[in-house]
């Protein structure tokens, strides 16, 4: 029996220091596989134009954006198109828009009735940025000289919230811990007790020496272990505190409105 209570124990130990790694060392999440998007497509006179990109990637990670245009008529002429890509950055204590890129993709050509260019170019995450990313799109041309200019700003990739999603993840999993070890906390107290009264029924009884002292040493080892549940069930209980109040500091942080709008 006292060999047993040392290997709860020893479990009991490892399982704490565990739960301990887990909530205060940031995992590495794997890298989400690039799955492209159409956010933009729109046609103008003599030119029609396609932004694709990244439906969702992770901060840290690559924004793959893929433009199409596509002359549609003759004598079309392009003073220049320049797209941008804007995110917004996650400061200590609040947010500002950031530029991630700002790409001139074509400019001071003639363009060819009915053929199609195509222009692909990564965009690096910086990792502090999550949430809703937005382009600007800024075209100016003329037919035959008539000036045409074009501005237009949409919504592109999101980029993942990875550290709330671990924080969450994590918390589910230190609930669950918790209920795990109340329980079998619970259950060696309820065994702790009964064996308790039948010592006490024993030692009424005149056993020999021998037998009350080996009763002796299980009744204080099971209450050794009892204790030291006790205490670890306490340390969940402080851990799974500190867990909450580091996902509402993160929700405060993300939940803050920005001092720019798009």
């Amino acid at each position: 029996m006292v060999k047993v209570m040392r290997k709860m124990r020893t479990v009991t130990s490892i399982f704490v220091m565990l739960i301990l790694a887990l909530t205060l060392v940031k995992s590495i999440t794997a890298q989400t596989p690039e799955e492209m998007k159409t956010f933009f497509s729109s046609e103008y006179a003599g030119i029609s134009i396609q932004v694709n990109a990244t439906r969702e990637t992770v901060p840290g990670a690559n924004i793959t954006i893929n433009l199409w245009i596509n002359c549609t008529a003759v004598g079309v002429y392009l003073d220049y198109l320049n797209l941008s890509v804007y995110g917004y950055g996650h400061l200590e204590y609040e947010s500002e828009k950031v530029t991630l890129n700002a790409t001139c993709i074509m400019q001071k050509t003639s363009l060819i009735f009915n053929h199609t260019s195509e222009y692909n170019y990564p965009v690096p995450v910086p990792n502090n940025v999550w949430d809703l990313t937005h382009a600007e799109l800024r075209l100016k041309y003329s037919i035959k000289s008539d000036p045409l200019d074009h501005n237009e700003s949409f919504p592109i990739t999101t980029v993942r919230n990875v550290l709330w999603e671990e924080l969450e993840e994590k918390l589910e999993w230190l609930n669950q811990t918790y209920q795990k070890l109340n329980t079998t906390y619970w259950q060696l107290n309820s065994t702790f007790e009964q064996l308790n009264q039948t010592f006490w029924q024993m030692f009424q009884m005149n056993l020999t020496e021998e037998s009350l002292a080996r009763l002796n040493e299980t009744y204080w080892s099971l209450k050794e272990s009892s204790n030291e549940l006790g205490n670890t069930r306490m340390a969940v209980g402080i851990l799974a505190i500190t867990t909450v109040f580091f996902v509402a500091t993160t929700l405060y942080l993300v939940m803050r409105k920005p001092k720019e709008s798009w």
